[in-house]
């Protein structure tokens, strides 16, 4: 089969999609609708905004679907009417039911960003930051009706750099994904792939972020606390209290060498930067955010703190 004629419904909402979508269509494969999550408000005013995948789908002249569930008759007729050969989501953010699952002749296949079957679920990139891990990737697999429970088609690994954030990280998976995906299509619907199930023995699955989760314990070690600040500086931001107020975190530089003390506490330091002590070693605050203030660099306000002061008190 010839790469224009197989037609390839795309499900995908975030940049990690966005970057999966545009090499479907750098490579000349017929994607004939991207599936997106509905526009949603973003920022203090409340913007409605379009996800990235929408927006790359429409300057590549596809046309955009954006039900709010994938479970009514309207979706599933809707996403029946295009008559895909075959369906790819990237971090659509829904799991499919069964009866879309059926509609292609090659079913669906999903692009995840992590080395399968660890990390499964909702935020696979930001557990393997918080984890310390030095390497994940991107895993190709058939999809069924579980959550990321499919036979694995191919995978690839990519390392993790000490100071990658979710966002960065997620840059280089979806490029990982882009190219591993091209590698596989063919392979996948000329039957030249063998499926290997997951060993459910070593799975692990990740729950969706939630803001409690991002509340930094300054009694953990620095590279924990650093981990921690940049897998969530995306969203929620890492948070702490300083003064009886709240404070976010968004970026840190990491310190293992630190004399044992009080952890929390703000630590002598060269001008321009915050060096707090942990439960071992000790972060530098490179940026931070009052609660109802202005996101401000260290370098530009750490002459209001002095050492012996508190963070998270």
């Amino acid at each position: 089969m010839r790469r224009s004629d197989l037609r390839i419904v795309f499900m995908g909402t975030p940049g990690f999609s966005a970057t999966v979508l545009k090499g479907l269509v750098d490579d000349g494969r017929n994607v004939v609708l991207c599936v997106s999550q509905p526009d949603k408000p973003v920022g203090r005013k409340h913007v409605l905004t379009s996800p990235p995948a929408k927006v790359q789908a429409l300057e590549s002249g596809i046309e955009v679907f954006q039900p709010d569930s994938l479970r009514t008759d309207e979706s599933y007729e809707f996403i029946r009417s295009v008559a895909p050969d075959l369906i790819i989501t990237a971090a659509y953010g829904k799991i499919l039911p069964q009866r879309m699952l059926d509609i292609p002749e090659f079913g669906c296949i999903n692009v995840h960003a992590s080395l399968l079957p660890k990390y499964r679920g909702a935020a696979p990139v930001q557990y393997s930051i918080m984890n310390g891990d030095d390497v994940t990737g991107v895993t190709i697999m058939k999809m069924d009706a579980g959550m990321d429970t499919g036979d694995m088609l191919r995978s690839v690994e990519v390392p993790i750099d000490i100071d990658d954030t979710t966002d960065l990280l997620m840059d280089k998976l979806g490029f990982a994904g882009r190219d591993l995906l091209l590698q596989s299509i063919d392979d996948y619907v000329e039957g030249r792939i063998e499926p290997v199930p997951q060993d459910e023995a070593l799975v692990t699955f990740t729950s969706p972020v939630k803001p409690e989760d991002a509340v930094i314990d300054w009694s953990l070690s620095a590279r924990q606390i650093h981990d921690k600040i940049r897998a969530l500086t995306s969203w929620p931001g890492c948070s702490t209290t300083f003064g009886g107020k709240r404070v976010k975190i968004y970026s840190s530089a990491l310190e293992e060498e630190c004399e044992d003390g009080v952890p929390g506490i703000l630590l002598p330091s060269k001008k321009g930067t915050l060096k707090v002590r942990c439960g071992k070693g000790a972060v530098y605050i490179l940026e931070l955010q009052f609660e109802g203030g202005k996101r401000l660099k260290a370098s530009d306000c750490a002459h209001n703190y002095k050492p012996g002061q508190m963070f998270g008190e």
